[in-house]
């Protein structure tokens, strides 16, 4: 698998189930939804995601 298929369901998987957390346990969990969807937004200007340096860490080929 390459990086973006990894990034894009690591962040799906972080934003359900942020939701369910936030929906079953505590509200203060939408936070980590927002940070999570912040975190998509501010790569698209910037060119940097952390997750991405954590995937490169792991050994994680690179679509560039």
């Amino acid at each position: 698998m390459t990086m973006e298929r990894y990034i894009r369901r690591i962040a799906g998987t972080f934003v359900i189930i942020s939701l369910a957390l936030g929906i079953w346990v505590n509200e203060w969990w939408f936070l980590f939804t927002a940070f999570v969807g912040l975190n998509l937004i501010q790569s698209t200007f910037t060119g940097w995601c952390l997750m991405e340096d954590i995937l490169r860490k792991f050994g994680v080929k690179d679509t560039r």
